[in-house]
């Protein structure tokens, strides 16, 4: 039963992933001042635009999350958190936001619930920073309907993701021999990016010194306590992932001072939220995609050399956005328009991948007609 639901429900969560990811990257593009989709509805254009950071926080990440937290645990009740916040993208660009908002919450809701169980399941450190950070989507999901997007909408929403990834990089750590002082360390620097998730919604200046430093010091700490450090000499899969998140750190640090400059009254709020989004986000997705997508998708992948190439593009397309772009539209816009092509060439060498491990694997290719036959 699990099977077959998983099994139905697998392409139209795509296709709603892709939706949201779509729209969320032609609204990043219109808000860097990209002048394209011109022929689009100017409905969805607009909509695109204004819910550019809902589209790719809730619809797209908060979906692709779901998905492989629901996948883990193999209950099919786990999929109604993916199947809302993917819903919740399609509503929010057809003009039914008061539904997307409902929508986003009971995501949000559903996803905690999933996060206790699996506490129920492994109480660890690391499982109960994913029921917090699942609180923390909640809270900006709330924060959302209530008050729109806002700097504290958007600092619960990054601390979502951002202690979801260190979650996962605390459960990794175990495979090294952890220092003394790792864990006390890492709580200190996710306590003062919470605090910075509270404190903004009353005082926005003081809220984003310290979310910004909280950032900063989670930066410092992964560079010296990921097992990155060692996993880059080695080869293959496990150096590229290791390039992907050493440089995410190195953004994570640098979205760190700019939150610091932006509570501080600097014009950096774009860097702020980009090297955030972009320089560190993205790159985890991407060192973690040809591991996470097997396991969720059921399909396999060839990694080699190919894989750095939008990875390139990515870090290049951002540092043209926030230097040059930093004073300059013009160059903000190129750089916005090479951030669009880095996810497009990454998920066109996620495709090509797919197709060479088919080409190098056709024994394994599963038989179409006797797969039928099973569902049958």
């Amino acid at each position: 039963m699990f099977t077959l639901a998983t099994g139905a429900l697998r392409p139209s969560l795509i296709a709603l992933i892709a939706f949201s990811l779509l729209s969320g990257v032609v609204g990043g593009l219109l808000r860097a001042g990209v002048p394209v989709f011109q022929a689009i509805p100017s409905e969805w254009v607009i909509t695109t635009a204004s819910q550019h950071a809902a589209l790719m926080i809730c619809g797209f990440l908060g979906t692709v999350i779901g998905v492989e937290r629901a996948t883990a645990i193999h209950a099919p009740w786990t999929f109604l958190a993916p199947i809302s916040s993917a819903l919740g993208g399609l509503f929010l660009t057809t003009g039914h936001a008061g539904i997307s908002l409902w929508l986003f919450v009971l995501a949000a809701l559903v996803f905690v619930m999933v996060n206790v169980f699996i506490v129920g399941r492994q109480a660890t450190v690391h499982t109960y920073l994913l029921v917090l950070s699942a609180l923390l989507w909640l809270a900006g999901n709330v924060r959302f309907m209530l008050h729109g997007l806002h700097n504290a909408t958007l600092t619960a929403w990054f601390a979502f993701l951002v202690f979801t990834i260190a979650a996962e990089r605390l459960e990794m750590a175990r495979l090294t021999r952890p220092h003394a002082f790792s864990l006390p360390l890492l709580g200190s620097a996710l306590a003062i990016v919470l605090a910075g998730t509270v404190v903004i919604e009353w005082h926005d200046s003081i809220g984003c010194v310290l979310f910004g430093t909280g950032l900063l010091a989670l930066a410092l700490w992964l560079i010296r306590f990921d097992i990155a450090r060692h996993t880059v000499k080695a080869p293959g899969l496990s150096r590229y992932m290791a390039a992907c998140l050493l440089t995410g750190y190195a953004w994570l640090g640098v979205s760190g001072l700019c939150w610091v400059a932006l509570g501080m009254g600097q014009s950096t709020r774009d860097a702020a939220l980009h090297a955030l989004a972009l320089g560190f986000i993205m790159s985890m997705i991407m060192g973690h995609a040809p591991v996470i997508l097997p396991s969720v998708a059921g399909i396999k992948l060839h990694v080699d050399a190919r894989f750095y190439l939008p990875l390139a593009l990515l870090h290049f397309s951002l540092f043209v956005r926030l230097a040059p772009g930093h004073a300059n539209a013009i160059w903000q816009a190129h750089g916005g328009m090479l951030n669009a092509l880095a996810i497009l060439a990454f998920a066109l060498t996620v495709v090509s991948a797919i197709w060479s491990w088919r080409r190098r694997h056709p024994e394994q290719r599963p038989d179409r007609r006797r797969t039928n036959r099973l569902r049958h």
